[in-house]
């Protein structure tokens, strides 16, 4: 499976070639959790019942829309779902040959191929890690973007259809995102496109409305209770129970909270929230003494700060509470500079006091959240 011989589908990466022919593992994975199958390598979906009968139901009547939009917070199955659609129409197009569910054997020769990410007829655009410094690219360039239209031009394979997979949609630059509005505006035949996304509110409005919408819903505690018995199975229940209550709903999340240090990072995040309106700076110098002791330990707990803000925009939107607008706009500062802070590699000081202090002037002006 895999193997260099292989014909392989490209995953294009900013800042580094199409590679082709790759085995999995040869393949910079920066959406992998160690230790745990990737999304391309996991045949169960979990809990978003609605959007999977939604997508099978436009597919299998043969009439699918030639780009979805797949939304949602991080690690709820947005990628899970986009290969097994990927998988479906690779082995039985637009058609009611497979089953209802979407669902292809592990063993069919399509699936094979897209596992063990060798597929000619899927192309995966996502960041990639900088030749210069090491480290993954802030954003997704238009160069990336551009290979679709190469991609989508080349002859179908023998199912006939070609499907390309953005992930995520949110990392895109102003030239990234107005290349991919035009490849929606003339779309191709016997063409998927599946853009991910955790926040499409950031999107080019004109993007959002050439898409159909899959939005996945944050799982239920029981759900991702039932998901970390499979997949840690020498977890104590207990610890289940409070890694899918801290989750956010999110199996993602929960993984990386069973990881070290990774629990107190959540925890704290959550902490800088409640108190965003009246900083503890005394609190806020001590988290950051002990984060520059963990490795990687400011970019995770940029991460848990960004999804806990994330989830509480989310819960206040379904709420109907006003001023949302500023704390969107807070979000996408707080991305910005965790991410500037790690090309830099800042101090992790100077990086939570100023994010501290932006959290604490939006939550005087726009109401706690």
């Amino acid at each position: 499976m895999g193997g260099r011989d292989k014909p392989g589908h490209d995953v294009v990466e900013d800042g580094m070639p199409p590679r082709r022919s790759a085995k999995t593992e040869d393949v910079p994975e920066t959406d992998r959790l160690e230790g745990f199958p990737h999304p391309r390598e996991t045949f169960t979906l979990a809990g978003q019942h609605a959007a999977l009968t939604r997508a099978a139901r436009a597919i299998r009547t043969g009439h699918p829309p030639q780009a979805w939009l797949i939304t949602g917070p991080p690690g709820v199955g947005k990628a899970t779902l986009a290969y097994r659609i990927a998988r479906y129409m690779l082995a039985y197009g637009a058609t009611a040959k497979g089953p209802e569910d979407l669902s292809v054997p592990e063993r069919e020769p399509n699936a094979i191929q897209l596992t063990a990410a060798s597929h000619p007829g899927v192309l995966v655009l996502k960041r990639g890690i900088s030749q210069s410094t090491g480290k993954l690219m802030g954003e997704l360039g238009v160069d990336v973007v551009r290979k679709l239209s190469g991609f989508f031009g080349m002859t179908s394979g023998a199912g006939g259809w070609r499907i390309a997979i953005v992930d995520t949609a949110d990392d895109m630059n102003d030239a990234a995102a107005n290349a991919l509005l035009k490849m929606l505006e003339e779309p191709p035949r016997n063409a998927m496109l599946l853009l991910l996304s955790n926040v499409p509110g950031r999107l080019l409005p004109t993007i959002r409305s050439r898409c159909q919408r899959l939005d996945l819903r944050p799982l239920e505690p029981a759900v991702i209770e039932h998901e970390l018995a499979r997949l840690l199975p020498d977890t104590a229940a207990s610890e289940r129970a409070a890694l899918a209550r801290l989750s956010g709903g999110s199996i993602g999340m929960a993984l990386q909270l069973a990881d070290g240090d990774s629990v107190m990072l959540a925890k704290e995040a959550d902490r800088l929230l409640d108190n965003a309106s009246v900083p503890d700076i005394a609190a806020i110098l001590s988290l950051a003494d002990r984060i520059n002791r963990i490795t990687d330990g400011l970019d995770t707990f940029g991460n848990f700060l960004q999804q806990a803000l994330a989830n509480r925009i989310r819960a206040k939107a379904i709420a109907g509470a006003p001023h949302l607008d500023r704390w969107v706009e807070a979000l996408n500062k707080l991305t910005e500079s965790f991410a500037r802070s790690d090309l830099l590699n800042l101090d992790p000081r100077q990086t939570l006091l100023s994010n501290a202090a932006a959290l604490g002037n939006t939550a005087r002006r726009a109401g706690a959240v």
